[in-house]
């Protein structure tokens, strides 16, 4: 749903000067020309990168002003609400995104040309966890008679379905497992996920009047021509539960190698309660960290019976049942990855905190070939060392070595399952899809999430509102609309207005005193003057902002309890500590506000012609705070020279 990072790194700056500069070229080359000024000032919205960035499309920029009190909430709403609201116009789990979410939000924001980025997930938890507290709830739309079946209940169906019912659409959820929750619940250990969060984010979405069917697997307990045939449109948001074998001789006929989906999977239901002694698993990115560190968690038992190896429970043909009473050891676990350890894909303080937890990491190996014992169980693993050449592994001669271990767990990708619905896989255990997530040569069919591709979490929800918007024009017989540059949630003006009681007047050709009443909007009231609108189009890079503005400000960092490899046996406490108000408040103030104005009054005071004015309080919102009276502007270009924001461009004129 973002704009991609190579329009991130596009250089779109427009900047009168460069850091170092401190003289102004001659004014008279710069204002004047014959007897007119060069330009005079207009006001543009353009997306924040934060925002660009962002595969849910949050209206990250306008939740984060809620926060710090710039945009100032309607109707006697707490702020916490209100933000609340404005958060989860795009993503319904803010207090699971802000502890999971690995942030492409925060690698784009400005602040990071300053000294760091903005703690956005932070804040994002702070106002998940104040929703849950407080019970807030979210209100569908009016009734539209119309159903909709969403296949599969994690992350992308969910947020399917509360996207659906906002609409007023009937949904039913159809879900194969017992819970909802997908990977949120199955795939992410709870001292990650706390469950109770998870279930109050869930019900929330439930409550709108979502029905569940769960334990039922469609292709399997109910069939395509049934849903068909019940549901105007179908949503398939599988996930991708499958997960991939390594690519080596002896690893598919060992019985104790294994996939990372099913070993977290398998923990997170509660049938696995401890590992082997030595366990060795590839990978390198965030699931391969989350396997790592629950092997540490669960230890291992001296004394177990054959039926309790793990292979055992992981294949579901017994479950651990008494283990949790008997005396554990810590279980020797080691990492590897065809990545340097810090080019992993996994986030930077996850390996951090894996290496704390006594977890080995070997990075730049590439493994070869399981190696088999008389009872085809695996004993070690042959590796070498390697170089990557983009995403292919180039083997060192001479560096083989092997691992010995006693469970070997693949984490390097999965897909998804997709028996009984022939027709939909491509072949790769995905469905394809369009721009707007229809399923290629299926009328009514959307697709959403992992089984389109593995991502994140946040693309998945992203991906699954496009979807709800699709499926509203295919329900209502219109043409599904061309997708935005940046297709994020963006500021409304018009919307703000018309909170705030500042609606613009009903045209009316007479009014202007205009023939026709096309032209000389500048002293009408049925016009929004001087603000152009380019937050589709254009994401707003640092070279645009004036940064000497901004004081220099640590982040204000979330405490993380750092468990040590001494203690991180049967530790399943959650890590992260979330921050207070005070907190809260005072890590928004860093946002930048990059591409609309945040009320700093720079131009109101730097303007030698008493040209930019403050709108009058009562017809002042957000995004109308100043205006300019072209009477008395020259052109001069100072107020955009200290606009922090970059809101101000020299446009008009010419």
């Amino acid at each position: 749903m973002a704009v991609s990072h190579d329009d991130l790194k596009q250089a779109l700056t427009f900047r009168r000067f460069k850091d170092g500069d401190s003289k102004h070229r001659p004014w008279q080359e710069e204002i004047f020309k014959a007897s007119w000024s060069h330009k005079c000032p207009t006001y543009v919205h353009r997306t924040p990168p934060c925002q660009g960035g962002c595969p849910s499309g949050e209206d990250i920029r306008g939740w984060l002003d809620i926060v710090r009190g710039i945009e100032k909430p309607t109707g006697g709403v707490p702020w916490q609400e209100y933000a609340f609201r404005r958060s989860t116009n795009a993503n319904p789990f803010p207090s699971m995104m802000g502890r999971v979410c690995p942030a492409p939000c925060e690698d784009g924001c400005n602040r990071n040309a300053l000294e760091d980025h903005v703690g956005i997930n932070s804040v994002e938890q702070y106002i998940g966890d104040w929703a849950i507290a407080k019970g807030l709830q979210f209100t569908p739309g009016p009734d539209t008679g119309r159903k909709v079946a969403v296949i599969g209940g994690g992350p992308a169906g969910l947020a399917a379905a509360y996207q659906l019912r906002r609409k007023g659409h009937g949904v039913t959820i159809f879900e194969a497992y017992e819970k909802l929750g997908g990977m949120f619940r199955y795939g992410i250990p709870g001292y990650r996920v706390p469950r109770d969060k998870l279930d109050a984010e869930i019900q929330r979405i439930v409550d709108m009047g979502v029905e569940v069917r769960l334990n039922t697997r469609v292709g399997k307990d109910v069939t395509l021509e049934a849903l068909e045939a019940e549901f105007g449109a179908l949503v398939w948001a599988l996930g991708a539960q499958s997960g991939r074998d390594l690519p080596i001789p002896g690893f598919k006929e060992a019985p104790n190698c294994v996939s990372g989906v099913a070993f977290l999977s398998t923990f997170n239901i509660g049938r696995l309660q401890m590992v082997s002694p030595r366990v060795v698993v590839v990978g390198g990115g965030d699931t391969s960290i989350d396997v790592a560190s629950v092997a540490r968690r669960l230890g291992h038992i001296a004394d177990s019976h054959d039926k309790d190896l793990p292979e055992h429970v992981i294949l579901g043909y017994t479950a651990h049942d008494v283990s949790g009473s008997l005396k554990r050891s810590g279980a020797t676990v080691t990492l590897t990855s065809l990545f340097p350890v810090n080019k992993m894909t996994a986030a930077e303080h996850e390996v951090e905190d894996a290496k704390r937890e006594g977890i080995t990491i070997l990075g730049g190996v590439l493994p070869l070939e399981i190696i088999c014992g008389a009872d085809g169980r695996a004993t070690a693993m042959k590796l070498c060392e390697c170089t990557m050449q983009g995403m292919k592994p180039i083997p060192k001669e001479g560096t083989e070595f092997t691992i010995e271990g006693d469970l070997f767990v693949s984490a390097i990708g999965q897909f998804g399952d997709l028996t009984g619905l022939p027709g939909l896989d491509n072949g790769r255990g995905a469905i394809d899809c369009d721009r707007n997530y229809q399923v290629k040569g299926r009328k009514g069919h959307f697709v959403a999430g992992d089984i389109i591709r593995p991502h994140l979490l946040t693309t998945a929800i992203g991906q699954a509102a496009v979807a709800a918007e699709s499926i509203d024009q295919f329900l209502n017989n219109q043409e599904m609309s061309k997708r935005p540059k940046v297709d994020v949630r963006h500021f409304n003006l018009l919307n703000k207005l018309t909170e705030v009681g500042l609606s613009p007047a009903a045209f009316k050709s007479e009014s202007s005193g205009i023939e026709g009443g096309l032209r000389g909007t500048s002293a009408a009231n049925y016009a929004v003057h001087n603000f152009e609108d380019r937050a589709s189009n254009d994401v707003i890079p640092h070279g645009r902002l004036f940064l000497g503005h901004f004081k220099y400000a640590l982040r204000v960092r979330r405490s993380e309890i750092h468990i040590s490899a001494d203690d991180v046996l049967g530790n399943f406490s959650e890590r992260l500590v979330a921050l207070n108000e005070v907190q809260a408040k005072e890590e928004a103030g860093r946002c930048m506000s990059c591409g609309m104005c945040f009320e700093c009054d720079n131009c109101v005071i730097f303007c030698p012609q008493e040209a930019v004015k403050k709108t009058p309080k009562n017809q002042s919102t957000t995004g109308r705070y100043v205006f300019t009276d072209y009477t008395r502007c020259i052109g001069c270009h100072i107020c955009a020279d200290v606009c922090p924001t970059g809101y101000i461009e020299m446009g008009m004129g010419e």
